[in-house]
């Protein structure tokens, strides 16, 4: 798979790309990821990529056509171009997961005021993290990315993400570690027992009552009988 995101600042990645997962994800070839600098598709002979907006109004708004130029310069047939933007759909894991099937996948992150309206007729869809406001797309891309990135095969072992939260509707079963008991909070003794279908049947209950409890917005998606999710 190959991930390109377009930024107007590519130093806030260098973190991102060189440490934990992703950096062994790239290293094993499972993903290719370049950071682009949209600076670099400006004609101005400043590279300046904005302009005051039309109308008036506070701040400096992403010119049109130097994000075109960017876009068409790194798509292909098959790619997946994406903008983050607080007025995009809402990411979820589901997304995620649908978005690990193309082989191309091309972020755009804004900044400043925001995108000249007409990128719109130029991307295949918007994308938001959370109804907030941040001072540009560089971290949901991050966020993005790495969502994606952890679902591609061999990236992280397959048993740590089938009953991972959000993977059915339900929140994950809570785990434990030594001690064994911490200031009166003991470890369930089910998970010290052995009997491997009592704590599967444990950790199913447990994740539909942590859902129940913490996400009950999950189990409307999902219905949920005798502690398993009929999806």
């Amino acid at each position: 798979m190959k991930i390109d995101i377009l930024t107007l600042f590519p130093s806030m990645f260098e973190g991102f790309l060189t440490n934990s997962i992703i950096k062994r994800a790239i290293a094993t070839e499972k993903v290719k990821i370049r950071i682009i600098n949209i600076r670099d598709y400006s004609k101005d002979p400043h590279k300046k990529v904005d302009d005051y907006g039309f109308g008036g109004g506070a701040g400096m708004v992403l010119r049109v056509d130097v994000l075109y130029d960017a876009i068409q310069a790194l798509k292909r047939e098959d790619t997946k171009v994406i903008l983050m933007t607080p007025q995009g759909e809402t990411f979820h894991q589901r997304q995620a997961s649908t978005l690990t099937q193309h082989k191309h996948i091309i972020l755009v992150c804004g900044h400043y005021e925001g995108f000249d309206e007409r990128i719109l007729n130029f991307v295949d869809m918007e994308i938001s993290i959370g109804d907030f406001i941040l001072t540009g797309g560089e971290i949901p891309a991050m966020a993005i990315t790495d969502s994606i990135v952890r679902l591609l095969d061999g990236v992280i072992l397959k048993e740590s993400r089938i009953k991972e939260s959000f993977s059915d509707h339900l929140l994950d079963y809570p785990v434990y570690t030594k001690p064994k008991e911490f200031m009166g909070y003991p470890v369930p003794p089910v998970l010290l027992s052995g009997n491997h279908a009592e704590i599967e049947k444990f950790r199913q209950e447990k994740r539909v009552e942590k859902t129940r409890l913490k996400r009950p917005d999950l189990l409307e998606s999902g219905v949920v009988v005798d502690g398993k999710a009929n999806l």
